[in-house]
């Protein structure tokens, strides 16, 4: 059995970002000022990390879909906003139909990058920047909740799991 783009891409998008809502919604005790935290200095923001996560997932979609990049301003500043964020992104992804992404493995895919411009395949572009880059984020706030000490732990990180009947 052959596994297709939009099942590569869509499915798992939706999958990370409905966990990502939901260890966020068990830290909302905490307050607002988790937004800020980070687990170093050099390092992105609770907030940025989700605004990364969610651009990843959104622009990928696109990118295969061929049409525009949903932009959404990075201005989040509590909770509530970033829940706001991943909803949008969660609607904007079930919005683009299969059909639109299957099919997508050839196509041309160019970003910047700094001064550089990365050209893929969008095969490449989803499975070697795209999920590889979404994943570093979801995990990096997953790990930046933990950290300030809310208690999820991996079945929250996973979320919903595909198993077979």
């Amino acid at each position: 059995m052959t596994i297709s783009m939009y099942q590569a891409s869509a499915p798992q998008f939706l999958r990370a970002l409905e966990s990502l809502s939901a260890i966020l919604k068990k830290g909302e005790h905490l307050g607002d000022a988790l937004a800020e935290a980070r687990l170093a200095p050099d390092m992105l923001t609770l907030a940025g990390q989700i605004q990364r996560a969610t651009d990843s997932a959104k622009g990928c979609m696109a990118r295969l879909a061929d049409i525009p990049v949903p932009s959404f301003p990075d201005t989040e500043k509590t909770l509530a906003e970033l829940q706001v964020r991943i909803a949008k992104t969660v609607d904007f992804i079930k919005s683009v139909p299969a059909g639109q992404i299957d099919g997508s493995e050839n196509v041309p895919v160019s970003l910047s990058a700094g001064p550089r411009e990365l050209k893929f395949t969008g095969e490449g572009y989803l499975l070697s920047f795209a999920l590889p880059n979404f994943y570093f984020h979801i995990t990096t706030a997953y790990a930046i909740l933990r950290h300030k000490g809310v208690e999820i732990g991996k079945r929250d990180y996973l979320g919903r799991l595909a198993l077979a009947a």
